[in-house]
């Protein structure tokens, strides 16, 4: 049948994976970099992928398609990409943990020189992990940094981690939108302010994009910025 469907530029196309994010159905994944739409089926033609691409590789076009059948769009998310609130194995990772920290590093033992103290106030830290009702997030700044940050920025513990709550993750390889636990996280505490720090690379703009979406849909007016970080370890400015 003929129907509206739609279309990816692999020229055009970055691998953000932002669109990925963007469609509920699921009909879309990055093969060697590039979107692609996994099966003509799980596509409803209706675009909701277009507003979160920026580069503009992807477009709505008219031709010859399989019907998009809704019954095996909910299957092929049941099968593989739903995702339990609660990971039932017992891994520590996915149980919440509140971190006090000394105001002066331990002395060191059996070291030439004292380690740099970590500034972590909380675990897990993963965005995927961390309960939104722990309660270390009431009345708390936030950092929510992409991952690859840590490994750039040479000083991100004194500088940006010192005295706020982490949340970090990666908008490309993480199949989930972050926006939607950011926005129940908004909602249930009083959040002070917001600074989002995101590499310069193309794809870590989604990190951003997340968090402006929770605060529209939670309703939330709070300070907040983003930090742009260099691949050479720097603080872009913006």
């Amino acid at each position: 049948m003929k129907r509206k469907i739609v279309k990816i530029n692999e020229e055009k196309c970055n691998g953000c994976g932002l669109c990925i994010n963007a469609c509920r159905e699921a009909a879309l994944r990055l093969v060697d970099g590039k979107a692609a739409l996994v099966a003509e089926s799980y596509c409803d033609g209706l675009g909701a992928c277009l507003p979160d691409c920026p580069t503009g590789a992807i477009e709505i076009e008219e031709r010859e398609a399989d019907s998009f059948d809704e019954a095996a769009v909910n299957q092929n998310l049941e099968t593989n990409h739903h995702q339990p609130e609660e990971l039932l194995c017992g891994c520590p990772g996915t149980h919440a943990e509140k971190i006090v920290r000394e105001t002066s590093p331990r002395p060191a033992t059996n070291v030439k020189k004292a380690p740099v103290p970590s500034e972590l106030r909380q675990w897990p830290c993963q965005i995927k992990l961390v309960p939104v009702n722990a309660d270390y997030f009431e009345n708390a700044s936030l950092l929510i940094a992409a991952d690859c940050t840590a490994f750039a920025y040479g000083s991100i513990h004194p500088d940006f981690i010192r005295n706020k709550i982490t949340l970090i993750g990666c908008p490309k390889l993480d199949n989930v939108n972050y926006a939607e636990k950011l926005t129940e996280l908004l909602k249930a505490h009083k959040i002070k302010s917001i600074t989002v720090l995101r590499m310069e690379v193309p794809c870590c703009g989604g990190i951003a994009a997340a968090v402006k979406e929770a605060l529209k849909n939670s309703g939330t007016l709070i300070p907040w910025q983003v930090v742009t970080i260099t691949t050479d370890g720097n603080i872009k400015d913006e």
